[in-house]
């Protein structure tokens, strides 16, 4: 078992670089089964869930190239598609989630897709209906066997509907958006996610001939073309490492550059924080984050009443910085109550936090009041077990503005998301080692 030893306490200095956007290579990556030409992307994230995509496009039949640190080209001119009704894609598809987005571009081009049911993060039900729901309507049969758990869509022909889709699920939007443009006639997706990802992914198809308007809003049209050709695109920097690393500056009272963070597709992320009390700079494209040697205080609203920070689907604020909102408000002057709207059990990390020494209440699964310290007393070191990729992240910022030395294993979780991370902790100062136990 994998694990980090924390040395906690320490200040960090100097700049750090975001990786490519581990959501939006998950949609990217699938993408290129849409076309038999040349894609070539760049930016792309070296992590687990990533690599296990592309070694899977690979057995898919993709002929897959590395140029460069973080550049692939792809081209998906031979597809195998009896290896879809292999065991071992059984296997190599349950052993991650974003699998279910090569149904969509399956689907469009060859006329089926098979899926086993995807595994990944035990953070709640993830519902796959707004997915199979978009197909049937764009007239795919559908098929699920129940012994095997495995899902499976078919059609002799695809053909442009209406459609409002019952929550603006990401990855059922992109699914959906690349089935779409292969079909024949209009498609409208109406309460469609609008996330910068999503963006990417349309804005990147419509270079290889795709006909979409509406990208960035929650109305979708789609009008179908017979055939996509090739691309280049490069990835947006990853906005939940941008904001790990806004907390981790401001619990460590380090002073930090984020470097080419794509400041402009970072949404409400920076005035949030800002809410918590962060000072948060631009300088070009970058952010600077000064020591915060007095702290930061928390903002009430106008009238006097408490701050509450919840998710919603973009613009709102994305869920996956939650936990590490939490953790920054662990050391603010004031309290806040953090509200998890959109997913269950992703708040039951906090238990850790509370044995370190946080003042939070957590109110039921989907709410924490926190009581901040003030830096009066030190979060104290601990040993944890990280359950999440993004619950580890807050975990591992914990530890690293804790005193004494904490232990935090099955740090795979956290290899999932982020790349060589203790690496580039260790380049701007913290005491992180990974040992093999």
């Amino acid at each position: 078992m994998k694990t980090f030893k924390i040395e906690g306490g320490h200040q960090l200095k100097g700049a750090i670089q975001p990786q490519g956007a581990k959501n939006e290579a998950l949609q990217i990556l699938c993408a290129v089964i849409l076309s038999p030409e040349k894609i070539t992307i760049h930016n792309i994230p070296d992590i687990i869930d990533v690599n296990k995509l592309i070694v899977l496009l690979g057995k898919l039949g993709v002929k897959v190239e590395k140029l460069a640190k973080g550049s692939y080209s792809f081209q998906a001119d031979e597809i195998n598609l009896e290896y879809l009704e292999t065991e071992a894609f059984k296997v190599d598809g349950r052993g991650l989630r974003g699998s279910i987005m090569i149904v969509g571009p399956l689907l469009a081009r060859f006329g089926k897709g098979y899926i086993p049911k995807p595994g990944g993060d035990k953070i709640g039900r993830r519902r796959l209906d707004t997915h199979f729901e978009g197909f049937i309507k764009l007239g795919a049969n559908f098929r699920y066997n129940r012994e095997d758990h495995f899902y499976g869509v078919e059609a002799k022909e695809l053909k442009g509907t209406y459609m409002l889709l019952d929550e603006a699920s990401v990855t059922g939007t992109a699914n959906i958006v690349m089935a779409a443009v292969l079909a024949t006639g209009t498609t409208t997706i109406y309460n469609a996610a609008c996330e910068p990802y999503l963006q990417q992914l349309c804005k990147m198809l419509n270079r290889m001939g795709a006909k979409i308007s509406g990208i960035g809003s929650n109305m979708l049209t789609i009008e179908g073309v017979n055939s996509l050709g090739g691309t280049q695109h490069t990835m947006l920097p990853d906005m939940i490492e941008i904001g790990s690393w806004i907390g981790l500056a401001a619990m460590t009272k380090s002073e930090l550059t984020i470097k080419n963070v794509s400041w402009d597709d970072l949404g409400v992320i920076p005035n949030v924080f800002r809410k918590l009390g962060i000072t948060i700079e631009r300088k070009g494209d970058d952010i600077f984050i000064p020591a915060h040697s007095d702290g930061y205080e928390i903002q009430n609203y106008i009238d006097g009443s408490i701050l509450t920070i919840s998710d919603a689907p973009w613009p709102g604020f994305t869920p996956d910085l939650l936990s590490i909102i939490l953790v920054v408000a662990t050391q603010a002057r004031g309290s806040v109550l953090i509200h998890q709207k959109m997913f269950e059990s992703r708040l039951f990390f906090v238990d850790k936090l509370i044995d370190m020494g946080a003042k939070i209440i957590l109110c039921d699964p989907h709410r924490a009041s926190v009581i901040g310290h003030d830096f009066k007393s030190s979060l104290k070191a601990t040993t944890m077990t990280s359950p999440d990729i993004r619950a580890g992240v807050s975990l591992l910022i914990a530890a690293l503005s804790a005193k004494g030395t904490s232990t935090i294993h099955n740090i795979e979780q956290i290899d999932r998301g982020y790349e060589n991370i203790d690496d580039r902790l260790r380049a701007i100062g913290a005491k992180i080692e990974r040992v093999e136990l």
